[in-house]
């Protein structure tokens, strides 16, 4: 794995306008990474979509959250995803990805703005759905990536823009492949 220097939150400012970018409508899916167990990253090329697993082989189901009331597995938060330019900007090389504990890599404008809660994404032949639950960084991330990147991940613009990422639930259960096509519907 690479070890890459954290970058400052101006160092990480300068690339805001890039990640600005990001397609609207379509985009492509570059990584796929399964959580087989806690600390786990396993990048596949292929992942199986289902209703009620999420991402087949994943965590999510086990791994609980305290989001819900009983302590299991959130249904709306099956999935996350995380734009590419965001993680490369922070990661600062492709081989730290996973770090960031997300399942989906791809290059498509997460804002708010642009995927609201309930708009559907068309992810290989499956259909996944925006939720309303926020993606935030942890004590993970800040480890692996630092404090600037957590200050970057909060301001106003970075929770607008949703930086650290979106939650989604599977709504169409089907096949993603990396390279594989992200069409908001």
């Amino acid at each position: 794995m690479v070890i890459a220097k954290n970058l400052t939150l101006e160092e990480l400012q300068d690339g805001l306008e890039d990640i600005k970018q990001s397609p609207k409508s379509e985009g492509t899916v570059h990584m796929i990474v399964r959580r087989p167990d806690t600390g786990e990253r396993e990048v596949i090329d292929e992942g199986q979509l289902d209703l009620v697993e999420g991402l087949v082989g994943d965590n999510w189901g086990t791994r609980g959250s305290s989001r819900s009331a009983d302590g299991s597995a959130h249904p709306d938060m099956q999935l996350t995803l995380m734009n590419t330019r965001v993680i490369d900007l922070i990661a600062q090389d492709e081989e730290r990805w996973q770090l960031a504990g997300d399942q989906f890599f791809v290059d498509l404008d997460l804002s708010e703005e642009n995927l609201p809660p309930g708009t559907r994404i068309a992810f290989g032949t499956a259909v996944i759905e925006a939720t309303d639950q926020p993606h935030t960084a942890c004590k993970k991330f800040v480890a692996r990536f630092g404090v600037d990147a957590l200050k970057f991940l909060n301001t106003a613009e970075g929770k607008a823009l949703q930086l650290r990422g979106i939650n989604c639930k599977v709504v169409e259960p089907g096949v993603i492949r990396a390279g594989d096509v992200a069409r908001k519907l």
